[in-house]
């Protein structure tokens, strides 16, 4: 945190009695165990924000930009941050929730099958042989849930955006292990207004096959198409919270539809949320839930509302904990850095908690320029910085040795 980069390098420049060669080893080779540590972070913030009626568990995917193709998982691909598809590493993460307090619990690493079946390029970034698969980002999302409700973190529901919301086994399998899910989905999401009463239609002939495939009666029908026959007056204002610039309210639908995926025998029966914004209307976003009939709409539009403040964390992480400023490669050094985020979180998370009452409005940045301020210094000396130029300058020269070296070679070989 006191480091502007918050990569080693820049690290050992500015913590004092530090050694950057020391603290590279405890990143990329010690061998302590990013789960426990992940998990002990788990247990604490669970202490906190777990139990409540209102306690979510976030899910979600993160994108870090690298260059090259050496760091573990970078391949060319979707980077939600950036909106856009580039070489990058994609992480999936679970973040324990409650009222506007969030804190990263899990992470895992999303493996591209480019990687996953070139074994010798896993294996010289450190991939242990069981991870060495290619894992879709739901299947990762499911070991997050299943993970967390095994060490016992307390959750009411679980909230995933588009990207899951899309794929309708994830859903399935949440509402199989008995989990309360909000999930966004697409406006081309296709739903039926009525019970298609999956079956098996007779045959017409005794010839051939019995059939075995169910048919839906009825037609399904797009959400969006379903939204714009709807009235205006159908929407209902609802309050979502308070904010720093008044109070957020905005405009809800709410209907009981069936979901059928074309193979199950029974369609599910689960809510479709939909919300548009007081003051743009046509910024609008669909969501489904499996939650009991009864939910009153202005809980499901809080539900849904929940997942900005994964982003929020991620803005958190990224701008004052560094989950993106890091220059190792391997798989256990990602993961390594990854739990050492979710720590700094927490850290920053019970201090705005213990210091709520005189400083209601404590961010993570001020935080970080506090610390940054009173803990001790290396750089503060100038024959201190004089010497940290000149180690600048040797790993300049040397790079710049190296590539004139390279073409050389090249040249006397051709």
């Amino acid at each position: 945190m006191q480091a502007r980069r918050k990569n080693i390098e820049r690290m050992a420049e500015v913590v004092a009695e530090s050694d950057e060669q020391a603290l590279q080893h405890f990143l990329s080779q010690s061998p302590w165990s990013h789960r426990d540590v992940l998990d002990q972070v788990a247990s604490e913030a669970d202490a906190r924000l777990g139990g409540y009626a209102d306690s979510a568990l976030l899910i979600d995917e993160s994108g870090i930009t690298k260059k090259g193709r050496h760091s573990v998982g970078v391949a060319r691909q979707w980077n939600g941050r950036l909106g856009k598809v580039d070489n990058c590493q994609v992480g999936v993460f679970g973040a324990l929730c409650h009222g506007e307090r969030a804190a990263l619990i899990d992470a895992r690493l999303y493996l591209p099958k480019e990687w996953s079946d070139d074994p010798a390029r896993c294996h010289r970034l450190g991939i242990p042989e069981a991870e060495q698969v290619a894992r879709a980002k739901t299947e990762l999302a499911l070991e997050i849930v299943r993970h967390q409700r095994e060490a016992g973190v307390r959750f009411e529901w679980v909230v995933v955006d588009g990207g899951y919301g899309k794929d309708p086994a994830f859903l399935r399998a949440l509402a199989g292990n008995g989990e309360v899910f909000l999930a966004d989905v697409h406006k081309d999401q296709h739903i039926y207004l009525e019970d298609p009463q999956p079956h098996i239609p007779p045959s017409g002939s005794r010839r051939g096959r019995p059939r075995t495939r169910r048919v839906a009666q009825g037609s399904p029908v797009r959400v969006d198409e379903w939204v714009a026959a709807q009235p205006e007056g159908a929407w209902q204002s609802v309050s979502l919270r308070d904010t720093t610039k008044g109070e957020l309210r905005v405009q809800l639908l709410r209907r009981r539809v069936w979901l059928w995926d074309g193979h199950e025998p029974r369609a599910q029966h689960w809510h479709l949320i939909v919300r548009r914004e007081q003051h743009a209307r046509g910024d609008i976003k669909y969501a489904l839930s499996n939650a009991a009939a009864d939910t009153a709409p202005s809980r499901l539009a809080r539900m849904e509302a929940q997942r900005f403040w994964v982003e929020r964390a991620f803005q958190d992480a990224k701008s004052q904990a560094g989950l993106d400023h890091y220059q190792a490669r391997g798989w256990r050094a990602w993961h390594h850095h990854m739990a050492l985020v979710a720590m700094a979180l927490l850290f920053m998370l019970e201090e705005r908690t213990a210091l709520r009452e005189h400083l209601p409005l404590l961010s993570c940045a001020d935080i970080e320029q506090l610390l940054a301020r009173f803990l001790p210094r290396r750089d503060r000396h100038p024959d201190e910085l004089i010497r940290q130029l000149e180690v600048r300058h040797r790993k300049r020269q040397a790079s710049i040795d190296s590539a004139y070296a390279k073409q050389a070679a090249t040249c006397d070989s051709s």
